[in-house]
């Protein structure tokens, strides 16, 4: 359980400084590379996530925060299902640029600040839920990562975390390789114009703890309740627990 590892990166800060740069050099077309490269699934994945959280959203003024929220798909979804604005935090400036656009021109009243997800600048127990798609990998500490985001969660919290992973089944898992190794980087080099960026990214993948590794974490970090489900034969993981 240590962190995101770019090529060249020698500690946690310029690990950091790499993947927040990468992303600023993605961000123009992150949502159209991630609906084509995923087969539009990753709309599903969002959607499902909502439903699994949605007892916490039902709760009397229920405070929610979109950590890593990129340009703030699972924000909205998250507002859609609360009734209510949801904060959205990322320390990448040109992916808040794009989640501001969205949520202008969406009329949302939610709203998005500038930050990493490693310090937030926000008060311990303050939060009924904190989520993360597909940026909890890209952090520079996993355990520093668990560590804030049960600090602002308070007694019943819950923490959201859907993420990519490793298929089960050998087979299915050989053709996603194949896939992430020769196809995504060649065509997300070409939609989005960094070929690094989709080299890296399905690298990570491959580095980052299996399900049964970060359940272990968060049950160390002192999340209750924890468990987790794979979707789409096992690409995915929704992982959840409660403070």
């Amino acid at each position: 359980m240590k962190g995101a590892t770019p090529e060249g990166a020698r500690d946690e800060r310029e690990a950091a400084a790499w993947v927040r740069a990468m992303f600023g050099g993605v961000a123009h077309r992150y949502d159209t590379a991630n609906h084509l490269l995923s087969f539009q699934l990753d709309r599903w994945w969002r959607a499902h996530t909502v439903r699994s959280v949605r007892h916490v959203l039902e709760r009397p003024g229920a405070r929610v925060l979109d950590l890593c929220c990129g340009t703030g798909d699972l924000l909205l979804a998250l507002e859609r299902g609360l009734g209510a604005p949801v904060l959205g935090a990322d320390f990448c400036h040109p992916m808040l640029v794009a989640a501001r656009g969205k949520i202008a021109r969406r009329r949302s009243a939610s709203a998005v600040f500038e930050a990493d997800a490693l310090r937030l600048p926000l008060g311990a127990a303050s939060l009924d839920l904190v989520t993360v798609a597909f940026g909890f990998r890209n952090l520079a500490s996993y355990q520093a990562g668990l560590d804030e985001m049960r600090r602002v969660l308070r007694p019943g919290g819950v923490a959201a975390i859907l993420e990519f992973s490793q298929p089960p089944n050998r087979l299915f898992a050989a053709l996603y390789d194949f896939y992430s190794r020769r196809v995504l980087p060649r065509a997300g080099g070409a939609v989005s114009g960094s070929r690094a960026a989709y080299e890296y990214l399905p690298a990570s993948v491959r580095q980052f703890p299996a399900p049964e590794e970060l359940a272990a974490a968060m049950r160390r970090t002192g999340f209750a309740a924890v468990r987790y489900e794979l979707m789409t034969g096992g690409i995915v993981a929704l992982h959840l627990g409660t403070v």
